[in-house]
């Protein structure tokens, strides 16, 4: 009896609970292989906590304030600008490195809490990461082609620089939200599943609002979806409300008492009003689903249009994007400079071709697996390829989405991959199977070829040698942590670059004047003046910072840009070796520099 019931066919959701659980080991073997492989590269750095970004600095220092008695509302930096610098971060994505490391300090100590933190939370991601495009890519390609996925992922560069030890700010928790929000999609349209996928879509525009194009595009898909297949209403209605709800009350629990405060950059009631109209006019649109595709198409582009008016009406200044009001100086200096948020055509050709070298093949093996696809998988594929292209078209825009278009074509490029291991198999000559094999793996992964474009070119290039050698030599900074040895100095403010802000006032005792963080920029807009400025302007607003000492670390690009405009600029000057009665050098080890700010002794009172 226990066999007859036991070689019973199983229903679909068993069946696909099944599948989901036969693809977790070799996600987990993968992964395991990968976080060995990622710790042991990046060892030194995470023993020395050597951030590659400064949100990342930031981002622990933030979690450390708050665990050492910040307001839960309060996400302010009050290390710089004597206090005064907003931050518009969320709070969600402190949750997960907060609670690791209240698990672990008791036990461990601060300092291995911390490292142990910084390296297992981003490894986390990454196997939620490899989960999500595994099961992805068994919905579309099967099982075979998502056990392939599970190994692309973690050598597919754009996502490894997001998911690797020490990457904590935000955006892998983007690319997993923004994973589980499309595998909701691709599963069975049931309230339930539309109702997690709008959570996840409120989770992701709560920690970020630059996921609102890819939300957008989701929420349109399936949208789109119930116009072709109208029985999808149940997971469309759910995933608007659950998005609008989801925001409403994310939005809540994290800001607290500035609920109602203003912004773009960040949930508001601007977006929340948006969200929520949106929720409602697709409401209302669904009353055509007994009509014709045609009607229900137009319903639908009417409330995408009203909704669009009610942002307008309601908060036009948001159209303008968060960047719009930044004064001229922080934004030719700084924004135009911060490249991961410029378009693909103004990267170097190197990071242009890492970035979008893979959703290219994506797309082309996503429309492939499209046209071989059964009646089953067949929306499954268009779903995919249609946000595979809308998330590719948001990177040519905006470098730093190129993460999240990487991950959508892994599926495609993974039963790609497969189909053509099988052909190299195929072959009768070793030679040949081995050729096809290599030319097959370069073309599932074709940013190294950039990467070893990129060594072999700077090892014959005379400027990037001379480069090295000054850094070899100690007498220029090859990154932002070599600023720290200004630590020596006695607690003070510094007055330092915009860049490296965030590394002083994280890794040493001191305070800052500011940093590189748009709601602030105005303390950013002095630094600028300063260095840029003659010596009697930049005197006199380091004189009104009250600032105790000046401090650069030569040889990162921010001061090279101010060298190049400004040849007669403070920093120009003072890098070709020019003295100032006001600046005393000060002695620190390595590269950095300092001067002390030498003050006029105020004028004796007269007696009387």
């Amino acid at each position: 009896m226990k066999r007859a019931l036991s070689s019973a066919p199983q229903s679909g959701a068993a069946a696909t609970r099944v599948a989901d659980a036969g693809i977790l080991r070799p996600v987990l073997v993968a992964w395991a292989i990968a976080a060995i492989i990622f710790v042991m590269i990046g060892a030194k750095d995470i023993l020395i906590l050597r951030f590659n970004d400064p949100d990342d600095a930031m981002r622990l220092l933030e979690v450390r304030d708050w665990l050492a008695g910040q307001s839960w509302w309060d996400v302010a930096q009050h290390r710089f600008n004597h206090g005064a610098f907003p931050m518009h971060w969320s709070r969600l994505v402190d949750l997960p490195l907060a609670a690791m490391l209240v698990a672990t300090t008791p036990l461990l100590g601060e300092p291995v809490a911390i490292r142990l933190t910084v390296t297992v939370v981003p490894l986390l991601t990454l196997l939620a990461t490899m989960l999500l495009l595994a099961q992805i890519t068994r919905r579309t390609a099967g099982f075979e082609a998502a056990r392939y996925a599970a190994l692309i992922t973690p050598l597919t560069l754009p996502l490894m620089i997001q998911l690797r030890p020490l990457r904590i700010d935000h955006h892998g928790w983007q690319i997993v939200l923004t994973l589980g929000a499309i595998l909701c999609l691709l599963r069975r349209p049931t309230w339930r599943n539309g109702a997690l996928a709008g959570m996840a879509l409120a989770a992701l525009l709560t920690i970020s609002i630059e996921g609102l194009p890819i939300a957008v595009s989701i929420a349109g898909v399936a949208a789109a979806a119930w116009a072709w297949q109208p029985e999808r209403k149940p997971f469309l209605l759910a995933l608007m409300w659950s998005l609008a709800g989801g925001a409403v009350l994310l939005h809540l629990l994290t800001r607290g008492p500035g609920f109602f405060a203003t912004a773009c950059d960040a949930m508001s009631p601007a977006w929340l009003v948006t969200l929520s109209f949106a929720a409602l006019s697709t409401t209302i649109a669904m009353v055509a689903g007994r009509s014709a595709l045609i009607f229900r198409l137009a319903a639908l582009a009417a409330a995408g249009g009203l909704t669009g008016a009610v942002l307008f009406l309601y908060a036009p200044q948001c159209l303008a994007g968060p960047f719009a009001t930044l004064p001229p100086l922080a934004y030719e200096f700084w924004y135009l400079n911060v490249l991961e948020g410029r378009p693909v055509w103004e990267q170097p050709f190197y990071q242009a071709f890492v970035t979008m070298a893979v959703p290219v093949v994506g797309v082309v093996a996503t429309a492939a697996g499209l046209g071989k696809a059964d009646d089953e998988c067949r929306p499954r594929w268009a779903i995919l390829l249609v946000l595979l292209v809308a998330a590719t078209a948001v990177t040519v825009f905006v470098d730093r989405a190129g993460a999240t278009a990487n991950a959508l074509a892994v599926p495609g490029v993974a039963a790609m991959l497969l189909a053509l291991l099988i052909r190299a198999r195929q072959l009768s000559n070793v030679g040949l199977q081995v050729v096809a094999t290599a030319a097959a793996l370069i073309i599932a992964s074709p940013g190294y070829l950039a990467i070893a474009g990129l060594a072999w070119s700077r090892s014959s290039d005379p400027a990037w040698q001379e480069i090295s050698r000054l850094r070899d030599a100690g007498q220029t900074c090859a990154q932002i942590s070599d600023i720290r040895p200004v630590a020596e100095l006695p607690p003070s403010l510094l007055f330092s670059p915009v860049d490296i802000g965030p590394e002083i006032v994280s890794t040493t005792h001191h305070r800052a004047i500011g940093a590189g963080y748009h709601r602030s920029p105005e303390p950013m807009t002095l630094i600028i003046r300063t260095f840029t400025g003659t010596p009697s302007q930049a005197r006199q607003i380091i004189f009104a910072s009250k600032a105790d000492y000046l401090v650069v670390c030569p040889g990162l690009g921010e001061l090279d840009h101010y060298r190049e405009r400004f040849p007669d600029g403070l920093w120009a000057r003072l890098e070709r070796g020019e003295r100032f009665a006001w600046l005393e050098p000060v002695v620190v080890r390595g590269p950095a520099q300092a001067w002390r700010v030498i003050r006029p002794l105020p004028l004796a009172t007269p007696r009387p």
